[in-house]
């Protein structure tokens, strides 16, 4: 089973029993961009730094920064995403993933909102 959490930059991480994460930004975080139409994501068996810059989004509006929700390093970036970037869009909790990463340092996760906390974040913007 895996479990979900959220930044308040607006990445959303799946974690999953064998110590890796999945990252993506959240809807909220593609409402706000509007239509995507670039992604530049890292490069596998990069490694980061929790809130490292990892990746950018371009959009018709504007370009926003992709932040490492924990440590860890790069094990797969999705190229479909880069080949249609628009799945940041239709699809950003599936589909629209950005990359994947083996954590580092898994504690970083008790740091980061769960789905509740993440709901209560965005009503406030």
């Amino acid at each position: 089973m895996s479990t979900i959490k959220y930044t308040a930059d607006h990445e959303w991480v799946q974690i999953e029993a064998d110590g890796t994460a999945t990252v993506g930004i959240t809807v909220h975080a593609q409402d706000a961009l509007g239509d995507v139409v670039f992604v530049d994501l890292p490069a596998v068996g990069a490694s980061f730094a929790e809130k490292d810059v990892a990746g950018v989004v371009e959009s018709v509006k504007a370009a926003a920064d992709v932040y490492m929700p924990v440590s860890g390093e790069i094990t797969e970036v999705n190229e479909a995403l880069r080949d249609d970037p628009s799945l940041a869009n239709s699809d950003p909790l599936k589909a629209g993933w950005f990359f994947k990463v083996k954590l580092s340092k898994p504690a970083e996760l008790d740091a980061l909102m769960d789905s509740t906390a993440y709901d209560e974040l965005v009503k406030g913007l």
